[in-house]
């Protein structure tokens, strides 16, 4: 909460100005902060001069209302965010005396951080994950009424750097990276409608860089065949904050073949009457190849879930023998970071990278997260310099 100040009107206007001020009952008051500027002359607003709202001001219709009571934030961020309050929410109940956890004071969160710290200290946190659950107290709570989160943040900072030095790792997922992403695509068998759906599903998300929410959301309207390639429409993503969508070309290459695979699964999802427009790209099916019963999914209806994207990249890699690589476990995430790395491998500029994949323009996580070749710490760069030395000068 922005606090007010009172200003004594000697102390920045001349005897002048204030003569020609009105004065009713005493001296007028004046509100300053922080964020107030003034131009030479100018007098900060009168603590009496408030806008002229009445009681319809503050009022909204029941229309309104129920539109804002529905969620504006994707599934898997509300299951987190409430997962993570309620254990914020039960530790501040368990306090004696109990705090008050919404809203929530300064020393509360710092309190609750503090215990994190030590539970992670202890083995059960990463600092990473302790800096996701205190982010998420810090966006829950009221706007104009959220605590500093300066000290709890520089604590973290300072545990990571212990942790990173006592041999820390943070657990990254494998690159599945073209080699490793064909043996994955020949354990699926394409005569049938399972192996049809995910061989396009693993070119599709190695092509686009697809996260696995992105590619469970995908309509059918959202690809169009050309006879060299694809245009794909990612509708919404992590860093779409103005809801925009992008759509890309994905050019057809000889070893992912991804217009033959998206031709025989669309024609899947034609023979089983699911190839509406705005039908879900990606569907549950069967062990005998049909539409799986999705009556009970309330919150997904036809469309997959994200985890099961995950299931079935995880389950195509432990057939083709390669579940870890270079010592990462293979999962759905896989399919950004093996595309991102043979694009650097090929000397792909970072832009180009962070429009395909999504990140945010300007961002370098393309090349500081998402870069995890074998060859990582494995060549010297001492064995560049010739035996002996380079020649001394003159010679």
């Amino acid at each position: 909460m922005t606090a007010e100040l009172e200003v004594i009107e000697a102390e920045l206007v001349g005897d002048d100005e204030i003569a020609a001020a009105p004065v009713q009952g005493g001296p007028p008051r004046y509100l300053v902060n922080q964020h107030t500027m003034l131009g030479p002359g100018q007098l900060p607003p009168r603590a009496d001069q408030r806008p002229a709202w009445t009681d319809a001001d503050f009022r909204i219709s029941a229309e309104d209302q129920a539109e804002l009571e529905e969620p504006d934030l994707a599934e898997n961020t509300i299951y987190n965010r409430d997962r993570t309050t309620l254990a914020f929410e039960t530790w501040c109940a368990e306090q004696k005396p109990p705090r008050l956890a919404w809203p929530c004071t300064t020393a509360t969160y710092t309190a609750y951080g503090l215990h994190l710290i030590r539970r992670g200290k202890a083995g059960e946190y990463v600092p990473d994950t302790v800096g996701q659950y205190m982010s998420r107290i810090y966006n829950w709570q009221p706007v104009d009424m959220r605590p500093d989160p300066s000290r709890i943040r520089g604590k973290i900072r300072l545990w990571r750097k212990a942790w990173r030095a006592a041999g820390g790792e943070v657990r990254r997922s494998a690159a599945l990276t073209i080699p490793y992403l064909l043996l994955c695509l020949e354990q699926c068998d394409e005569s049938t409608h399972i192996g049809s759906r995910d061989a396009f599903m693993l070119a599709l998300a190695y092509d686009n860089l697809h996260r696995r929410i992105e590619l469970a959301d995908s309509l059918v309207k959202h690809v169009r065949v050309v006879p060299k390639g694809l245009f794909v429409t990612t509708a919404t993503h992590k860093t779409d904050k103005q809801g925009t969508g992008v759509t890309e070309f994905i050019e057809d290459r000889p070893d992912l073949q991804i217009v033959k695979r998206a031709l025989a699964w669309l024609a899947v999802l034609k023979k089983l009457g699911a190839d509406g427009p705005n039908d879900p790209l990606f569907r549950a099916l069967t062990v005998k190849g049909n539409l799986a019963n999705r009556e009970l999914a309330t919150k997904r209806g036809d469309h997959m879930k994200g985890g099961a994207v995950n299931d079935r990249v995880q389950l195509l890699a432990d057939r083709a023998g390669i579940p870890y690589i270079a010592g990462k476990k293979v999962t759905a995430h896989s399919l950004r970071a093996g595309p991102n790395t043979d694009m650097i491998e090929a000397q792909v500029p970072l832009a180009e990278r962070n429009r395909r994949g999504r990140w945010a323009s300007g961002s370098t996580t393309a090349d500081t997260v998402y870069d995890r070749p074998e060859t990582a710490g494995k060549s010297d760069p001492m064995a560049k310099v010739p035996v002996g030395g380079h020649p001394t000068v003159g010679e």
